[in-house]
Order: structure tokens, then sequence, then C-alpha cells
């Protein structure tokens, strides 16, 4: 565990400030910057630290070298009633996710379903952060997108598929919406690079060295191993369809690297489907089954070690929560980076898929 004194403790808007001031002057323009640092202190204050305040210099390293398009012709193609691809023209992935939400919440409250693609864009962050917008409309939401590939399929002794989150959010009458959000493998390459941050050792569970042997250091990854096996690996296969071969972007092995040339565009591919629960019953005893549920879930009793059964992704909002009130903690080494008058220390560029 890395000693105390590697943490810092900042308030959100402090936070802000810090990702905001750094990824302006990397040459993102206001607009898609504010909207990218609010994602950012998001995911942290969710305690998704992997989808945080880490990601920054990787962005303003991209960004400094002409990897996000920083004036993108966005533009969204309706295909049928309810189905449209958002082009997104390689821009920061972010930014553009979000603005893919507006047609495709108001394509799913006119037709009662939305199927919308987002189209040739970078990295989206943590799906969670879309969902919750899509939940406080009332509408249930579902969102899968492509990561450059870094797991060992099952049975395999390569790395073929991305870690591929899949997410889900259903509204409630009564607290947080219920949102979802897991990485298809054990764990997100995002948390290794947190233990990393961190200095701390990884279960053994998580990842493979080069030899496909297990390992606890981070810095010896060559390979993520999929949730459950074969059960991980074919909802991996399912994500890669509906990010990637269903908008025509390329897919498997073939999704570019993260790392390996940050002059270059991604390409990555996103989805969203939505659904208007009030087309199926009243929308408020939806809400209120929802409540239901999760009152339910909290009344099982506990197991040996447990303290209570929280729904899925409980731990998050509790997060989000205690945030609101004590602040974020991050590594002080981020914190320095970001106070720093560096855009970029050159850390991420052709250093290959296990990069720091």
């Amino acid at each position: 565990m890395a000693d105390e004194d590697k943490q810092v403790n900042l308030t959100p808007e402090q936070l802000h400030k810090l990702i905001k001031d750094k990824l302006v002057l990397a040459g993102l323009p206001d607009e898609q910057a504010e909207e990218t640092t609010n994602h950012l202190v998001y995911a942290d204050m969710i305690g998704v630290h992997s989808h945080g305040a880490v990601r920054v210099e990787y962005y303003a390293e991209r960004i400094s070298k002409g990897g996000i398009n920083t004036n993108p012709d966005l533009s969204f193609e309706k295909t049928g009633p309810s189905t449209g691809i958002f082009h997104g023209d390689n821009g920061q992935g972010h930014f553009v996710a979000n603005k893919a939400l507006d047609p495709a919440i108001e394509m799913a409250k006119e037709n009662g379903v939305a199927v919308v693609g987002v189209s040739r864009v970078g990295h989206t962050g943590t799906l969670s952060y879309y969902l919750r917008k899509i939940a406080e409309q009332d509408l249930f939401g579902f969102a899968v997108t492509q990561s450059d590939p870094m797991v060992v399929p099952f049975g395999g002794a390569d790395v073929y598929y991305g870690t591929n989150p899949i997410a889900f959010a259903a509204p409630r009458t009564e607290g947080e919406p219920v949102i979802f959000d897991m990485a298809t493998t054990v764990q997100a390459w995002g948390k290794i690079l947190d233990a990393r941050s961190k200095g701390e050792d990884i279960p053994d569970t998580w990842a493979v060295d080069e030899q496909g042997a297990p390992t606890t250091d981070p810095h010896k990854v060559a390979g993520l191993v999929p949730i459950a096996g074969p059960k991980g690996y074919g909802l991996m296969m399912m994500v890669d369809i509906l990010a990637g071969v269903l908008l025509g972007l390329p897919f498997g092995k073939s999704v570019t690297s993260m790392y390996h040339d940050l002059s270059e565009n991604r390409n990555l591919g996103h989805t969203f489907i939505i659904i208007d629960p009030a087309r199926f019953r009243d929308i408020e005893g939806f809400k209120k089954d929802m409540d239901r549920t999760v009152s339910e879930l909290h009344a099982v009793p506990a197991a040996p070690d447990f303290d209570q059964v929280y729904y899925p992704g409980e731990l998050s909002a509790i997060s989000l929560e205690r945030s609101r009130k004590e602040g974020v903690e991050i590594a002080k080494s981020i914190m320095d980076y970001l106070e720093s008058d560096e855009v970029y220390i050159n850390s991420y560029d052709n250093k290959g898929i296990f990069a720091d």
C-alpha cells in the first residue's frame, strides 16, 4: 500500500480547475475541455480513479501531437425511426459521446427506443457518466465501447480483444439511479495504471506476464484476463460487434492501440441503446419497483465477512456522495504534474500497449 503522504485531497472544484487548465494548455477548446473535465472529475469522485485525473497527461500528449481532432465536424445521421450514427470525426471522446446523447435521448422519447452508434472517436472514458444522464431523463440506458487489444482470449496465448466495457442504468424515485459499469476483464487496465501511480501491487487474478503466468506486479503486465473465463470472453465479442463491426469500424486486434502513435486518430466506436420504460408501463410504477428492488436487496442477510448487500454499482454512488462532502484523493505525482508548467512529459507515445 502506498504511503498516505503520496495521496492528496482536493475539492472537486480544485481538481476541476487543475484538469481543465491543463487540457486548455494542451490545445483543447474551452467547451471541449470543460466537458472532458466534468467527466474526469466525476470518475475520480465515484472512485474510478483509473478514468479520472490519471488520464490527463495522456490526453494532453495526444491532443498536442494531433491525435485528437480539436475541431471536429460533428453530425448525426438518422438511419431509421429508432436508429442513427453520430459521426465524431475523431474528436475528444468524452465531448463527442456526450454530444451524441442529445439526439439519442430525443429519439428514445419520440419512438420508445433508440440505438445510436458513435463513430470514429477517441477514448470515451467511464460509461456510467453518460448513463447517469440517460437515467435522469427517466430512461433505461445500455452502452458499450471499444478499447485497444490487451486481453488474452479464453484458451489463447496472445491478446486479441480490449477490456470492452458494458454498462446499464435505470431510474429510481428515491436516491441515485441504479448504474452498473464494468469491464469485461477481471479488472480494467486503468485500475492497473492507478496501482502503478500509487506504487501498489495488484491481485494475481487480474493479469498475466509475458510468459502467461499470473503476476502481482503492475509493471510486468503483458495481458489481462476475461472475467469468468469463457463468459467474459463472449461478452467481449458482443461489445466488439456492437461498437465495431456494426459501425464498420476496426474491430478485434485491428483496434488501434492507445499508445502506438499519438499523432494518429483512433477511430473508436461506442454504442448507446436507450429504452423508454413508459412505453411498457407507468413510469412512476417502474421507478418505484426499482426502489423496491434496492430495498429488497438491502434486506438480504449479509454473508460472512460482508457488512450488507449492495445493489450493483452502489459503492460508486456512495463514493460520489462522500467526495462531494470530503473531497477527492488523487496521487500526489498526478497533482504535481497538473500544477506544473509541462503540457506533457512524453510518457506515452510509442510505449507499447502496456505503457505506464
